[in-house]
């Protein structure tokens, strides 16, 4: 095993691309497998050493990924409304991905560590907040329940064949490369004229800088044990959508009208999630992006791309 070099699947993402920087940042050589064409002046530049597209499967990684000191396992499904459009698309992404490199662990280099990102998702409707971790396991989404499946994965592998696990649950990432989700559509919107969404507003999200998940995966590393320590991913406090809108909304016009709402609810989106992250906090781990400043350099992230590239 080389304890310089880790791997991550899912490299091309928008939380993959930041982990493998932040973990090439510590020093690390870090390999990325997975889906996404981009040319090499990228990926090094998001501190790949080496970039393999191709499908996760036992296969592929005894070719490309050796025995590394850990693999950060960011390959998977990354949205509600997919998992809910496509159910086996998501659970052939998410569940069978993470099958794919446990069992490659197992068999090859069980000295291997094993990172997971998962999701708050897990949790459905929480019933006090902030939600800690032994908080009762109750997703009300395809994609929470197939979060839920890959991490008893992770927590039978961790305590049968003694792979050092752990797995973060991630609340609400955002962050510059992130083209999907609320910040996107809203910048989308509110640049038309546009000012109305759905829900209440009054919905309240623990929204975590990329920057900081990506060094919580980095932390996670270090903390995997056989026993499968499960952290919570967030910055411990809440914020409605309707103070998060107006401040994109701000950030886009120096008129700043705020947004309003529908009061409809969407099928597996829960009113509320704030995290409890004493547990991550254990670990010497801080977030350190302030959700108002991590909006704004959206905001001015995303004028830049759509002069650049268009909408």
């Amino acid at each position: 095993m080389n304890e310089t070099t880790l791997v991550v699947t899912g490299a091309h993402g928008f939380l993959g691309r930041y982990t493998a920087r932040c973990l090439a940042q510590y020093g690390y050589t870090v390999k990325g497998i997975g889906h996404g064409k981009w040319d090499e002046n990228e990926w090094r530049n998001w501190g790949l050493s080496a970039w393999q597209e191709t499908d996760l499967t036992i296969e592929t990684l005894r070719m490309h990924a050796q025995a590394p000191y850990a693999i950060v396992h960011c390959a998977g499904g990354g949205s509600v409304g997919y998992a809910a459009a496509e159910p086996y698309e998501d659970f052939q992404r998410t569940v069978y991905s993470t099958a794919c490199v446990l069992e490659y662990i197992r068999r090859f280099t069980p000295a291997t560590r094993f990172i997971y990102p998962s999701s708050a998702s897990v949790y459905g409707r929480a019933d006090s907040f902030p939600i800690g971790e032994e908080s009762r396991i109750a997703p009300i989404s395809i994609y929470g329940m197939h979060k839920r499946m890959a991490e008893e994965l992770a927590v039978s592998s961790a305590r049968r064949f003694a792979i050092s696990t752990a797995v973060v649950r991630f609340f609400s990432l955002y962050g510059c490369e992130l083209r999907k989700q609320l910040l996107w559509d809203a910048c989308r919107k509110l640049t038309t004229g546009d000012y109305s969404f759905g829900g209440t507003g009054k919905e309240i999200r623990d929204w975590l800088h990329v920057e900081d998940a990506a060094d919580l995966l980095r932390a996670a590393i270090e903390h995997a044990d056989t026993y499968c320590p499960i952290v919570n991913g967030g910055s411990g406090m809440g914020v409605t959508v309707h103070d998060a809108l107006a401040l994109v909304s701000q950030c886009l016009s120096s008129a700043g009208d705020p947004p309003s709402f529908s009061g409809g609810h969407r099928p597996g989106d829960p009113d509320c999630y704030i995290a409890d992250i004493h547990k991550a906090q254990q670990w010497e781990w801080r977030a350190k992006k302030e959700w108002r400043e991590g909006i704004a350099e959206y905001v001015a992230w995303w004028r830049q791309e759509i002069s650049t590239y268009g909408n």
